[in-house]
This record gives structure tokens, sequence and C-alpha cells, in this order.
């Protein structure tokens, strides 16, 4: 048995127990501690066929023996449903520094009924972990069971809701649901083990941020089959679990691992708001089982999630309703700088950032607390454009890879700072390999901060500034190739040797006055090739002194070193611009364009692939004997410049214009709902018959199962109608409906409307809950009240589960109607209701809900519209119910243009509606019109067909009492770039065959 964690507490600061394993299966020594010098860190990975080991010690990972710091970003292949894209953001991450990708698997996304999985086209997790090893990164792989991820139900199925087992425990039943879903998924994964050469998942994580029965049988044997299940299923590979918030929970040793010791890590979580100082989860902190880091002390500082942004709510109750922009701009890159640097002064060299790229909740993926975007206020947004975010990351990503001490550091003496230097805090850490000094300086004042630091290895202090709200990493005492760096109050980005030079990379912010010294035995030999640069040379120090703007070159030769040394001093915007890449031939630096993605050495020729916005020069700095050059397939012409590096003779060419059609005409409506109509047939509809449910939510006592999972409805709108004879009597009717966030609810009587409920707009109190409860009360028309047949219709629209965050079967909270009563008469009703029809093959289930248009392909390029009305935009329709509208249009971007287009709906905020957005069959999400923030929509390239045409179905839902559009409905460009990368079209005309027959679905 493991160690319970109260005992395992006790023991943790007397004995080490996560120690380190390679990936062969063999185990060492629980108290042996397998460890690395300092020194270069493993190759860029990939599929090499030749197994590998993963292990670690108390300061980072150890593959091959070889330290690495993991500096990833996460991603999730389900927030962008075209697998072509998937391989432009993985090279943006790759390019800027990041090593590794974080991705969640979602069990809801792939597992349309218990039994079926699906891993096909958008879904094909295969091709996704083939994408990542090709660009060079590793992975870390999360595939739950539960995800959270504000994801409809924390990515369980919906198809769980309506089973019995408690989720999240040890039940057996649930875990016999769970024993599936990790089947399917490890036997892809297991393809792809960094350990087995396959490819490059370098750890696993199992459940996700699980605070629940910790101390309790069924959280530790939950636990302990997890990990069993995993292992069992052939992944060898660390795994790990991440805390939500520094708590010490499901440390090494917490739980049965069946013996298996040094092969756990400990990961812990964290949103600091940017309000507040900056955190020390580490070295600095307070240490203990609730410090971070130090809760297990013996495995590498690991944040498996760190805030690069926040999600938004309905509402933006926390955006003052202004969106990701201003999640943006709150979390920027300065935030970056002070938090980030904060983590690796701290020991965090395991460091993930949640999210990089958001992406899309399209369709009926989002949990209720947010809407459709997942923007995230990320460094690459929700278009697919680079931010000003990427900056820190690209020069701290580059820092990490080329600069081996960072991935050992200790605490070392406290630095004094000048009295005036309010704000300015320091850490001091060093190498005990290397001896190299590291200094973070982050100012947490509202005004810059100067001061003069006594840098190791300077006589006297050096000058430092720091602005505001800021931060930035020194460094004294590391190798630039084979000279040193005494100290610089620069910060170092890189280092390399390219042909018969080094080439060393110096960052700060535009403006800053910078001053460098350079170990030299004997005066060196120094040119200024561009910018402006004053040196001076004495007792064994070569000192350079220059202003950051654009790109400061200063050969130094000589001096001791037979290599020459190329220092290159780059402001923040210039150092985005140069682009290290590894090749098998050797190292590459090209500077200029906006984005290089691969780069080879074929021969004499270098080969480069890339984007550019604006035109841009192109230089190379590449192995002895490269004359020429190629951009994206095409041969430049090249020269040889003066700081060792092959220029292109001609700038390379900035993107063109991309025209967009306006969408004001074409356009085609029809309303819908017959459902309302009390002759409308419903013979095929499910019979609402069920007694007993597994949902949390209890049946009212004399009243059906309604709830519409326990019939196999999970996603979108579901239709129900109750039939019964008698209304005399009756004044009102009481409607008890479960939604979440933003849900609605709908009546008619007779085909007559009763009126719209709906739940309120969440504040800041109440943007985390998940379900929401009301009752709708509608008045009987006076001429309904007789003893005849009746009808009563109500669409729910159910806006989708609890995430179940706290383990506590939240997400079985019934969804739709659960109650309905007559004040002043008690007919008996007999209910049928009607959801989504069987899954779309190819889009999944989350795309389809249950309207009647939805049902009958009025979403799909390939339905025939001929008979429905010619309309124009704006429209100002008053009724209660669902309206469509269809139109298509054509694109002719040109094929070497990567242009991202967004949909902008636009209308009177007091105007209440919300629409379905469908891109040639895709739900590409929902708007709110008079909730919002959300006006803009991401088409991702290959549901967007670029060069053909497209069709867009708007699917309105009114509720009555305001005028109703669509009104501004137009096309927008969120960015454009020449290159891009090759992108195939999505299938779109009709959904095919259904894959798989859902009980209780009818068309």
């Amino acid at each position: 048995m493991g160690l319970s964690r109260r005992t395992f507490n006790a023991l943790a600061g007397a004995t080490a127990l996560g120690l380190a394993l390679g990936g062969s299966g063999a185990m060492t020594c629980a108290y042996a501690a397998q460890t690395a010098p300092t020194g270069p860190p493993p190759d860029t990975p990939g599929a090499d066929g030749r197994r590998h080991t993963i292990g670690f010690d108390r300061y980072s990972l150890l593959v091959d023996g070889r330290r690495l710091v993991v500096w990833s970003g996460e991603m999730h292949p389900f927030r962008l449903p075209s697998p072509s894209l998937w391989r432009d953001i993985l090279q943006k991450m790759r390019a800027h520094g990041y090593n590794t990708v974080s991705i969640y698997v979602s069990w809801n996304y792939h597992s349309p009924e218990p039994g079926h999985y699906d891993f096909t086209g958008i879904r094909d997790l295969d091709l996704f972990l083939r994408t990542a090893s090709e660009t060079g990164l590793y992975v870390i792989l999360r595939p739950g069971p539960y995800i959270n991820a504000e994801i409809d139900g924390g990515g369980f199925p919906g198809w769980l809701t309506a089973t019995e087992g408690r989720a999240r425990t040890a039940d057996p039943t649930y875990l016999s649901y769970v024993d599936e879903w990790l089947t399917q998924v490890n036997a892809i994964v297991a393809r792809h083990l960094y350990t087995r050469g396959g490819g490059t998942v370098l750890l696993y994580q199992i459940e996700n941020e699980y605070d629940a029965y910790v101390d309790e049988p069924t959280g530790r044997d939950y636990m302990a089959h997890l990990y069993r299940k995993v292992r069992s299923d052939g992944i060898d590979v660390p795994l790990f679990h991440n805390d939500k918030g520094r708590n010490g929970y499901w440390i090494p040793g917490s739980f049965d691992t069946g013996g298996e010791q040094g092969r756990w890590l400990y990961g812990f979580d964290g949103y600091p708001s940017p309000t507040l100082t900056p955190p020390d989860w580490g070295h600095f902190g307070t240490g203990g089982v609730k410090g971070g880091a130090t809760a297990s002390p013996q495995t590498p500082g690991f944040v498996p999630e760190f805030g690069g942004g926040w999600f938004d709510p309905w509402g933006g109750a926390w955006f003052d309703r202004k969106g990701y922009a201003e999640s943006r701009r709150l979390r920027d890159a300065a935030y970056e700088r002070r938090f980030y640097l904060t983590n690796l002064a701290n020991g965090i060299t395991l460091h993930s950032v949640y999210m990089t790229f958001g992406g899309t909740s399209w369709g009926w993926l989002p949990a209720p607390v947010v809407y459709t975007s997942y923007d995230y206020g990320a460094a690459i947004d929700e278009g697919r454009q680079p931010t000003a975010k990427l900056i820190p990351m690209h020069q701290l990503g580059q820092l990490l890879r080329h600069f081996p001490d960072l991935a050992k550091l200790d605490r070392a003496a406290d630095v004094e700072t000048d009295a005036a230097a309010e704000g300015l805090k320091v850490y001091h850490l060093t190498n005990p390999d290397t001896g190299a000094h590291v200094y973070v300086l982050r100012n947490d004042g509202e005004l810059p901060v100067a001061s003069e630091l006594p840098l190791h290895g300077a006589e006297l202090p050096v000058p430092v500034a720091v602005p505001a709200q800021d931060a930035r990493l020194l460094a004294a005492g590391i190798r630039l190739g084979r000279r040193k760096l005494r100290y610089s109050n620069a910060q170092p980005m890189l280092a390399l040797t390219a042909g018969r030079q080094q080439i060393a990379v110096l960052t700060g912010r535009s403006g800053e006055d910078t001053v460098t010294a350079l170990e030299c035995a004997s005066e060196p030999a120094v040119t200024v090739l561009e910018g402006e640069a004053e040196h001076a040379y004495a007792d064994g120090l070569l000192r350079i002194e220059a202003q950051l703007d654009g790109l400061t070159r200063v050969l130094v030769s000589g001096g001791g070193t037979s290599t020459p040394l190329l220092l290159l001093l780059a402001d923040d915007e210039t150092s985005v611009r140069l682009w290290p890449h590894d090749t098998p031939s050797g190292p590459v630096l090209v500077y200029g364009p906006a984005l290089l993605r691969t780069a080879a050495v074929d021969a004499t020729t270098v080969r480069l692939t890339g984007d550019t916005i604006e035109a841009a020069d192109l230089e190379v700095w590449g192995p002895r004997g490269i004359h020429e050059l190629t951009w994206n397939g095409r041969e430049l012409k090249a020269h040889a410049a003066a700081s060792g590096s092959l220029r292109a003779a001609q700038p390379l060419a900035g993107v063109g214009a991309v025209a967009l059609p306006a969408l004001t005409n074409g356009w085609r409506r029809k309303t819908e709902n017959p459902e309302s109509a009390p002759a409308f047939d419903d013979s095929s509809w499910t019979p609402a018959d069920k007694t007993t449910t597994h949902s949390t939510t209890p049946v009212p006592a004399g009243q059906p199962v309604l709830f519409a999972d326990d019939y196999g409805f999970h996603y979108g709108d579901v239709w129900y109608r109750g039939r019964f004879t008698d209304a005399t009597g009756a004044e009102s009717v009481s409607l008890a409906y479960s939604t979440g966030t933003q849900g609605l609810l709908m009546a008619w009587l007779d085909g007559r409307p009763l009126g719209t409920h709906r739940m309120p707009v969440p504040n800041n109190k109440t943007v985390r809950k998940g379900s929401w409860t009301a009752r709708a009360v509608f008045s009987v028309p006076e001429e309904l009240r007789t003893d005849e047949p009746h009808v009563l219709s109500v669409l729910v629209r159910r806006m989708q589960r609890d995430q179940d965050g706290k383990s506590e079967d939240t997400h079985k909270v019934a969804r739709g109607l659960t109650a309905v009563t007559f004040a002043g008469a008690a007919p008996q009703l007999s209910w049928r209701l009607q959801g989504e029809t069987a899954p779309d093959p190819v889009r999944g289930p989350q795309n389809n809900g249950g309207l009647y248009g939805e049902r009958n392909g009025w979403h799909l390029p390939g339905y025939g519209d001929g008979g429905w009305e010619p309309v124009r935009l704006p429209r100002a329709d008053r009724r209660q119910g669902v309206t469509w509208y269809r139109t298509s249009f054509r694109l002719a971007v040109d094929a070497g243009t990567d242009a991202s287009v967004g949909l902008v709906l636009d209308d009177d905020p007091a105007r209440a509606y919300r629409v379905q957005i469908f891109l040639n069959g895709w739900n590409m999400g929902q708007y709110i019109n008079d909730v919002g923030p959300q006006h803009t929509f991401p088409l991702p390239n290959g549901i967007l067909r670029t060069r053909g045409a497209n069709t867009l179905a708007l699917a309105v839902l009114s509720d009555g009492t305001t005028p109703s559009g669509p009104s501004d409905v137009r096309l927008t460009l969120l960015g454009a770039a020449a290159g891009g990368v090759p992108v195939l079209s999505l299938p779109g005309d009709t959904p095919g065959p259904p894959a798989v027959a859902s009980p209780g679905r009818s068309a």
C-alpha cells in the first residue's frame, strides 16, 4: 500500500522518494538519485525509431541523461476543427521557442455512445501526434478521464450522465467505462511514446485537478486504478497529476503505484491575478506541502497549467464586456515576464502555459461558463494570429534551449538593491556545476526603476533599469560559445555556432542602454557592423555599450579565442524576427521574416519555408559552404554579407490584398418550429415513460422523467410535446426546467405562443454557476380552458452540462423540462420528446441539436432552398420561435496566402435573439445579441473554402418581445500572411449515413 498523504507529509522532509527512471522499463532504487551534470540539452525530438530514457531529479527532467527544461504551451486539437491547421499552430509554437505542446483529449469528443469511439477526421489523435513529432515538439498528453477545460461536462460524454455509478471515484461501473475510454486512447498513444522512438509523447497525466476524496479510500483507490490501467496499456513515460492549487495533493507516495517508485511527478496549477504580486512557489516561497514545488522536494518544480490568459463568461462580467482583448491586455507581455520569470527563479523547470492557442469551443462543446470563443487572451489569438505576448515566450524559450545553466539552479546569496529602487525585487541563483549566476529582477511598482546591482564578476555595480510592472533576467558567467559572458544588463536569448563564427543574441526593451562585458585573454579586434556601439578593453574584459534600437551587430575576433563572436543586440520587436533552427547539418539562424516554419540544408542550399506580412529582408547564418537560398520553394539570388551571413538580394514580398465579398444579397428565409402546431405528427418521437433516473436531480412526485439525457438527447435544443384532454379551470401552466448558463424555454399551447423564459445573465458572483433552474409560469388563454384535446409544445435550449469540478456528479444535473403543473386544473399529460438525431459521422455528436431545421439538413450546403423566400438584410422580424437564413458566397484567396477570415454579427443590443452559425454544415457557435460579448466568429480554413463556394446558414431563435435580426452580417479579415501551410477542405455537403444508431433518437 502507498503511504497516506498525512503519513507521507510527516516523512517528506527526511525521505527522498521521487527519483529517476528510464523508458526501458527497469526501475531504479527509490533512494538512489539518478542525476546529471549541466550540459547540452537533448536534441530536437522526433519519431527516430530509437529508444530513449526519461527520468528526473529534483532539478529537471533527464532525457537520455541530459537535462531538459520543459517550456510548454497548451492547445486543444478539438478547438481547431481543421487538422491541416494543427501544423500551423505547432510550427508557430516551435518557432517561438516552445519545445513542448500540452493537449487534452476530450472523452465526449470521441465517444457518441458507450462502446463507440471515433479517432478519424477532425478527431484523428494519431495524426496530431505525428504532426507534433514532425514539428519537433514533445507532447504532454492529458486524456482525463475528466479534463474540465471549460468543455461540456468537463469532457465526460453525454451518455455517461444516464449511467449508474459515481464519477471520479472507485465505483466499479464508472471505472468500467473509464477503462474502455483509456483502452482506446492508450492504443494510439503507445505508438507515439518517446521512450520507444515512435513519437514524442514525453509525459502523461491521469485525472485533472482532482481534489475530492484525497484522504478517503475511494479517492486513493481511484488514482491507483488509473495508474495501473495506464501502465498496463503500455504507457511507460513518467506520469503526473495537476494539483488544483498548492495543496500537496497526490505527491509521490500518497497512493498505491503497484510498487513503482520514481515514475510519478507532482504538479500544481496556478492562475495568479495580474493585480497581485507574482507568487513564490518554490525556492523563495514558504515551503512545505502547501508551498508549491516544495511539496515534493525530490521531484522537479512542475506547473502543468500556468495562466496564459483567462476565460470569459457569457455577458463578459469579468472583463467589463470588452471580451478577450481585455483579457490579453491584463495578462500582457509584461505580465508574462513578471510571472513566468518568477516561476523560473523558483526552480520551476517544467512550465506549461494554459492557453498558448485557445481556439474555438464550436458547436455544443462549451461548458455553460463560457461562450463560443475560447481565445483566452492567449499568445496566439483565436484567428491563429501571433500577438505581442509571443515576444517573452520567444525570448525565454530560446534562452532555455541555448543556455543549459538554467536547468539546474540553486538559490544564491540575496542581493541588496538601492534604497531608492522601490518595488524592485531581485532573485539570485547559481548553477552548482558551471558557477553561472542568474538574476531575475522584478519591478512590482507603478514607476520605472533604475538601480545599480553588484552582479557576480563585475568590479563595480552594473546599472539596471526595469519598467514598471515588468521584469528581466540577467546572467553572469554563462558561455557564449567559446567565450564567457562576465555580465550584461541585457537578457541573453541564444548562443550558437554557425559556419566559422559563434553568434549570441541579447535582448531588452527598445531604447534601453546596455552594457555587456566579455572575458578576453588579450585585447580583441572589435568591429561595429551595424548600429551604434562603443567598446573598451581593460583588465581582461571587453566592455560594449549600446542602446537597443533594432539590431546592433558587433563582431569580436581574437582576444585569445580563434573563433569570432558575432554579438547581436536586439530590441523586443527585432528579437522575434530572429529564428534559430536545428538541422542535421548544424544550426541555422534566420533574420527578417514574420515566421520561420522549417529550415533544411541541402548541400550548398538552405531551404526555408515561412510567412511574411510586410516586405522583409532575408538573412541566413548557417553551416560553412552554403551560398544558395530558397524561400517557400522559390530560388533567391543571394550574396555573402559582412556579418558572415547569406543575404537575399531582394526583400521577400509581403502579403497581397485579400478581397472579401459583402453578405447583403442572396439571402433566403424560412420559418420553422412546426412542432408547435397541434396537428404536427410526433408519433416517431420518444415517449417520456421513465420513472427513475441516474440524474442527481430528483424526479418530482407524480411526474415522469422528462430529463433529456435519460432519453439519449445530449446536445443542443430539445422539443417536448405534451397531450392532454381537459384544461377546464386551468389558469396558468408552470414549467420547471434546468439548463446551463443562458438557457431558455419557449412554450406554445395549441399553437399559440405562451411566452419565453430565460435564465439571467451571470454576474461576478454567478459566472461559475454551471446549472440553473427556474420555473416559467404562463397564463392559459381563456378560450383554451376547455375539455377538448390540447397540445402543450415546449422548446428548451439546454446550454450543456456542468463540469463537475468538485466531483459531486453535477454533470448529471438534469437538462430540459423537469416538471409541469397547472394552476386551477390537474390534467394528465402524455409526453414525447425529440432532440438531436444520430450523430453526424463527419462533424461529430456536438455539431447538431434538435431544431427542426437541423434534423432535416437545413444547415447543409447541399440542401435545396430554392423554395425559400428571397430576402435582404437587415431584418426586423418579430415572432417567437426559429427562423432560418441561408446564403452562399465565393472566395478567391491567392494560393500562397494564408487568410484568416471571421464572421461578424452586429445589431441593436436591445434586440433579444440568438443565432446558431453554420458554415458549410459546421456549427461554428452561438451568438446572443443582447448578452454578448462575442460578435466575431473565426471560420477555420478547411471548413471555410478560401478558394471556392461556401454556404452560410443562420438559425435565429427569438422570443418575440423585440424585433430580431440578423442585421449586420459581414466577413472580416482577422489576419493574412504570405505563406501558411497546405490546407485540405473538409467534407461538407451531407452528413452521410449515420455511423451509430442512437437509442431514443428518431428523425
